[in-house]
């Protein structure tokens, strides 16, 4: 403005109004301050809590002024941090805490100082308990029917956890808490993990402001496809690199690091081991403990554990011990040489999970070390389901064989002996193991119906006798995975949202465990409960338990029965602890209430339809993904980390790969692109400047073509054709290999993966970031020429 005589009018307008200003601003607080103004915890049903309003004054200048700066949000007064464990594949009667013959002296410790809940119930699969766990809902309801590599497109079953159900990680962080997650995730759809995304299902987007761990639901413990928030990584480069310390590692170094920096801040800490699913991988100091200790057998162990389990209270006095399933070969039955072979994988497992103990009892040393033991809130869930008898009547050195319903022979597994638990195996152990450790119940991991695949030993741990006034107290409530969220909330103090991002919240489903901290004798106030899982089906309401176990065995492919075939068992709970009296003919109608209440809540809770499929929906072609509708795909630089459900699906298929490069040597080689690796996959790579593709079936049969002669300095197109003989699933067919358009190499591949090169297999190109499809080179093995382009087509 130039015009001094419009300036100095402005002047003197602003100082005649700056008083009537003022007077309006000092009455507008007086009034405002008649009000009620929110407190914090009104804004509680809608997450995240809006900024106060403020309350400072406002004058022309800030002499005339007051500030009211917007303080953070802050937890609840007293609140707890909140460190919550969960182990996979581990049967109730596995851990030493809960009768078993694996030592686990940190998980004993945690129940000395706390309580141990035997009548607590997970899913019987590894996705649908996480989805609840962190939810607080049913599976079902929350999309996860199943784990997200089987997903499909009914509503219960998608494997897209919904807006509406939002994680217990999000409202304690809304809250003012610190969150990360570490270890196995297996919440994110499988063709959601590339670096493309999207990455609203990944931990970061679900409530944990950091996630180190996996996103799939195995992963190999030596060579881990490692995620670090939302970046694929490469693990750290040392010998003894093992993924259980890594994660306690970095652990540690996160809860050290928010209390050096926040130490009035609780944090909430999420710990989910890859361990114990397969592959059992342990180093060897910790299997070799465990020599001999199985010897027996498990007709013979699973007694000894039963035993065990009186001797300690863990279970009723008047248990009965079930017997072992038609299916499962006596001990007594078997070679002396099958013998050798199952008691060594027992003996793997036994130091997988011993191994494990302790790398959780560091991170409890930890927080110990921080004076923030007594104020934390430990729950210890001893599995996400029972102990799995994926590996079958056999066991297994590469679990990948079970999924594609492949057969491994007893010679196969007894050649490879000496290197269960290391990095040569992808292993598991036998069927009639995994039934020997969920003592004294029924099944195992994938049968919902009965307890031997739902029932999971729980450590619960909260500070001195002020919070839990019986410690070392056994608790016999009945109560499902989904209570663990309530029981955080009611712990911290906080109200379930309606609201979270402006989305209005499904109720949560779980019931807090918090009523029965102080009162051992008090009614289980979780009074009905559905289980379902592949069509094997249950429903528990108020000490009554009817169960279905439907026609597939967890190592078989396909169901042998219908589900109108399926014959209903009846159970009184209340005086039968382990499943052991059918009382199905005795109590007709009963069994028949029982059976429309499961109808009731599988309307309800979006059970429906039943599904028995398994290995047809491992086939990625079932589901919409970022590859549907696509037969070329090119990449113009080195990528690595693509996980099989967003990378070009090869499988029972023609197809072919081209590759421009630019040669600036003699000897430039590398990989061009790969999948999979030692125990499934291809790669297409230069060796020594020669053309080479390598196709690993199942770490069983290898095909290498190559070609004989390098190629040239320069430009050079080298191009990979596989013509598929056709038919089922897996067939063979022709390979040829040829630079700029002439024929170098041919061979015959007789067998192909037909189903999944894996569950933590990426797809690379310009580089290997797994395990080598072959041995004839090592990883990473990046590409030392200049990499211009890889195309692949599908035909």
């Amino acid at each position: 403005m130039t015009d001094p005589h419009k300036r100095d009018s402005l002047y003197a307008s602003l100082k005649l109004t700056s008083g009537a200003i003022a007077f309006l601003t000092a009455l507008t607080l007086i009034f405002s301050s008649l009000l009620p103004l929110p407190a914090w915890a009104d804004y509680g049903d809608k997450l995240p809590l809006p900024q106060p309003s403020f309350k400072g004054k406002i004058g022309i200048t800030y002499k005339e002024s007051q500030p009211d700066f917007p303080k953070p949000i802050k937890a609840p007064e007293n609140a707890p941090n909140v460190l919550l464990v969960l182990l996979d594949d581990v049967g109730f009667g596995q851990t030493s805490t809960f009768g078993g013959l694996i030592d686990t002296p940190n998980l004993d410790r945690l129940a000395e100082r706390g309580l141990r809940y035997n009548q607590f119930h997970t899913t019987a699969l590894c996705s649908p308990t996480r989805a609840a766990l962190l939810t607080g809902r049913n599976h079902h309801s929350v999309s996860t029917g199943v784990v997200t590599e089987l997903a499909t497109g009914y509503p219960g079953y998608t494997a897209i956890l919904l807006r509406s159900a939002a994680t217990i990680a999000e409202i304690l962080r809304d809250y003012g808490y610190n969150t990360a997650a570490f270890g196995k995730w297996h919440n994110t759809p499988d063709y959601e993990t590339s670096a493309a995304g999207p990455f609203d299902r990944w931990p970061t987007s679900l409530g944990f402001e950091y996630f180190y761990g996996f996103l799939g639901g195995d992963t190999n413990q030596w060579s881990p496809a490692l995620v670090e928030n939302t970046q694929h990584i490469q693990k750290p480069n040392r010998p003894d690199y093992h993924l259980t310390p890594d994660l306690a590692d970095h652990a540690i170094k996160w809860i050290r690091t928010q209390q050096a920096i926040a130490p009035d801040k609780p944090f909430f800490t999420y710990f989910a081991t890859g361990a114990t699913h397969a592959p059992h991988h342990a180093p060897k100091e910790w299997i070799d403990k465990y020599k001999g200790k199985f010897d027996r057998g498990w007709d013979k162990l699973r007694e000894d554990i039963f035993a065990r389990q009186l001797a300690l209270g863990v279970i009723p006095a008047d248990t009965k011990l079930t017997p072992r399933p038609v299916e499962l070969p006596a001990w007594d039955s078997l070679t002396p040489t099958e013998h050798k072979v199952y008691a060594r994988q027992a003996e793997v497992f036994a130091g997988f999970l011993s191994h494990t103990d302790a790398q959780i009892g560091r991170v409890i040393d930890a927080i110990d070390q921080l004076g923030e033991l007594d104020n934390t809130l430990v729950f210890f869930i001893a599995g996400d389901n029972g102990a799995s008898a994926e590996g079958g009547l056999t066991g297994s050195i590469n679990e990948l064989k079970v999924f594609n319903g492949v057969a491994e022979s007893p010679q196969e597994v007894l050649a490879a002996l000496d290197d269960l638990g290391g990095p040569k195996t992808f292993n598991h152990f036998h069927a009639a193991w995994a039934w020997a450790v969920d003592s004294p119940f029924q099944w195992t991991k994938q049968i919902a119906s009965h307890f031997g695949g739902t029932r999971n030993g729980l450590v619960v741990a909260w500070g001195d006798a002020s919070r839990i006034k019986d410690p070392g107290g056994l608790r016999s409530q009945f109560h499902h995975v989904i209570d663990i969220a309530p029981t955080i909330l009611e712990a911290v103090g906080i109200e379930e949202p309606e609201v979270v991002n402006g989305v209005k919240q499904q109720p949560i489903e779980g019931t807090s465990l918090v009523y029965s901290f102080d009162n051992p004798a008090v009614p289980s106030h979780h009074k009905t409960q559905y289980f379902e899982m592949f069509g094997n089906r249950g429903i528990y309401d108020e000490g009554w338990v009817a169960a279905a176990r439907h026609g597939r065995l967890p190592w078989e492919r396909v169901s042998k029965t219908t589900f109108d075939e399926d014959n209903w068992e009846l159970y009184d709970i209340t005086k039968d602890f382990s499943e052991a009296n059918d009382l199905a003919k005795q109590n007709p109608a009963k069994l028949a209430q029982l059976q429309n209440l499961f109808l009731k809540e599988a309307k309800k809770y979006k059970v429906l339809p039943l599904d028995d499929r398994l290995i047809q929906r491992f086939d990625v072609k079932t589901r919409s993904n970022l590859t549907t509708g696509r037969n070329r795909f090119t990449y113009y630089t080195s990528v690595a980390g693509i996980p099989e459900g967003s990378a070009p699906n090869i499988k029972n298929r023609s197809f072919s790969i081209t590759a421009d490069v630019d040669v600036t040597k003699d000897g430039n080689e590398g990989v061009l692109v790969t999948q999979g690796g030692r125990f499934a996959g291809w790669s297409f790579f230069l060796k020594e400047g020669k053309p080479s593709f390598a196709y690993n079936f199942l770490n069983s049969d290898r095909t290498i073509i190559q070609s004989s002669e390098p190629i040239a300095i320069g430009k050079s197109q080298i191009k990979f054709d596989f013509t598929y003989d056709g038919g089922a699933p897996g067939a063979g067919g022709t390979g040829k290999l040829s630079i700029n358009d002439q024929q170098v190499a041919e061979g015959r591949i007789d067998k192909t993966v037909g189903y999944r090169f894996g569950l933590d297999g990426t797809f690379d190109v310009g580089q290997d970031t797994g395990t080598p499809a072959v041995d004839t080179y090592q990883t990473p093995f990046a590409f030392t020429g200049n990499l211009q382009q890889v195309t692949l087509e599908l035909n």
